[in-house]
């Protein structure tokens, strides 16, 4: 199973505003270039994170802006802007029944899932945008 890259995306355009805001213009076009994906998908994704109400999108090529503190973002905000949390886990929806473990899988694996999403969900609201950022400081 893969994840979809919309978090890591997503999160990356956060820090890119968070890191350049005031000092550059951060347009989908400056942050497709440190993504290094086309700005269609930037454009996108800020369209997310703004419906969100992470960011703000001036028109025009004026660049895109937090409207909260990196402190008060979180990686569980982000995830919920650009990702189904109902869509983290997907069973076979008509497993056999006359298989015993068909018939049992949902009962077997439905609740265990559940607690590992759990995990990461708490795992993710424990981490700050603000965090991310100094970290990408000390790696500089």
């Amino acid at each position: 199973m893969q994840f979809s890259v919309r978090l890591p995306v997503a999160t990356h355009i956060l820090l890119c505003i968070g890191k350049f805001q005031g000092e550059y213009k951060t347009t989908s076009t400056f942050l497709a270039g440190s993504v290094n994906v086309h700005p269609v998908i930037i454009r996108k994704t800020l369209g997310q994170l703004r419906a969100a109400g992470l960011v703000e999108v001036a028109a025009g090529g004026g660049g895109a802006k937090l409207t909260k503190s990196p402190r008060d973002i979180t990686l569980l905000d982000v995830f919920r802007a650009v990702e189904e949390e109902e869509d983290l886990f997907h069973f076979q929806e008509n497993p056999n029944p006359q298989c015993p473990v068909g018939r049992n899988i949902h009962r077997v694996l439905g609740t265990r899932l559940e607690k590992i999403k759990q995990h990461m969900m708490d795992d993710l609201a424990g981490i700050t945008l603000e965090e991310l950022l100094h970290a990408v400081d000390e790696e500089n």
